[in-house]
């Protein structure tokens, strides 16, 4: 495969899940910062919007004239069935009300922004972007004893939307799952090779 895909993610669920699907990238530097979108917009609309504001502020590679390159960001959320939405927690307690908030289950949203850049005269240019969104349901049940375990045997919840870590460790709380298993790890991997197949990744 002649082409690379430049990640933008801190995410090691997200890097983990391309290289299990063989699409060969590497990593960049991305400083958006998400607090700056509306947290009361609808689900879909709030996180297709920061994975494009995360897209904004890429730290594109140097390039000669006419190379092209294809870059991914994406972001997922959850909200509860009280209408509260989580992204990544801010501590260990955060983390902890969170799942309590989510007891009965909630709506993970995942979307991604998959651009197709050229250099032109010194420049990136956009040449097309793709904008997805996925969501499923999830219900994970931590009992109040296990949570010491879970976060020392998940330390990666702490870095998670809502805290969920629904493979690993985590599996063995996992309640309910209704839709996308990749969505609420945070790439869905079918709408994403659809994309790569749309903007001519894989030519």
């Amino acid at each position: 495969m002649k082409n690379i895909l430049l990640l933008g993610t801190k995410s090691e669920t997200r890097k983990r899940l391309l290289g299990e699907c063989q699409i060969p990238f590497v990593l960049v530097d991305q400083d958006a910062d998400e607090t700056f979108c509306d947290w009361g917009m609808p689900l879909q609309r709030l996180v297709e919007t920061i994975a494009v504001h995360k897209m904004k502020h890429i730290v594109m590679p140097n390039a000669q004239e006419g190379d092209v390159r294809f870059v991914l960001t994406a972001d997922t959320l959850n909200i509860s069935s009280t209408g509260k939405v989580h992204g990544k927690p801010k501590d260990k307690q955060d983390a902890i009300n969170m799942i309590k908030d989510m007891s009965e289950g909630s709506t993970i949203g995942t979307a991604i922004c998959l651009d197709k850049k050229i250099f032109k005269h010194g420049d990136w240019e956009l040449q097309q972007r793709i904008v997805r969104y996925s969501q499923s349901f999830c219900q994970l049940e931590i009992p109040d004893e296990w949570f010491d375990r879970y976060f020392e045997a998940a330390p990666n919840a702490l870095c998670a939307s809502g805290a969920y870590v629904i493979d690993g460790y985590g599996s063995q709380f996992l309640k309910r799952v209704d839709g996308d298993y990749s969505t609420i790890l945070g790439m869905p991997t079918r709408i994403l090779r659809i994309a790569l197949e749309e903007i001519g990744f894989f030519n």
